[in-house]
């Protein structure tokens, strides 16, 4: 099949980018985008001191480096998907990761000391726009004496031992 490969400018020659037509081998999905192997027309020399026509193959990154030709049907030219990467053992056991930080709902405003749960964002009771506290602003948070920890979420099981040490963590 025919597709058009952008070949790179040339300051030092002063070329601007070109397109050449080229042939389209293959199409492979990969984990940054599209590559395509594309054979460039170009030339060889012989032993004999001839020249003859010759093809360079190349993988080049879609869609910077190519564009299709108008009216050609590219559903016939060899496709490589990505495979989906397989779930390691952990995360079928665990399950997919929350959403890293807490969020801080305030239950009192205004004069006196500030009253407020910290729960995970994904919380059903955590409120929806809150703003994203990272690990040492949460821990500094939950060492207000007005501020409760949410048992609901895990909140509470995750922050307790990084406030009150590991020691005291019991199985209850």
């Amino acid at each position: 099949m025919p597709v058009r490969v952008v070949l790179p400018a040339d300051p030092l020659l002063g070329h601007p980018e070109q397109e050449v037509v080229a042939r389209l081998w293959r199409r492979r999905q990969t984990e940054t985008g599209w590559v395509y192997l594309v054979g460039l027309p170009s030339y060889r020399g012989l032993e004999n001191g001839g020249v003859e026509a010759a093809e360079y193959r190349v993988w080049v990154r879609a869609p910077d480096h190519v564009r299709p030709v108008d009216g050609v049907d590219y559903d016939q030219v060899a496709t490589e998907h990505l495979e989906p990467a397989p779930t390691s053992v952990v995360r079928e056991v665990l399950g997919e990761r929350r959403p890293s930080g807490w969020v801080l709902a305030k239950v009192r405003e205004g004069r006196g000391p500030a009253w407020g749960v910290l729960h995970a964002p994904d919380c059903d009771e955590a409120p929806q726009g809150a703003p994203l506290l990272d690990a040492e602003r949460a821990l500094n948070v939950a060492e207000n004496p007005g501020t409760r920890l949410c048992t609901l979420c895990g909140c509470a099981q995750e922050l307790t031992p990084l406030l009150r040490g590991f020691d005291q963590i019991s199985d209850s």
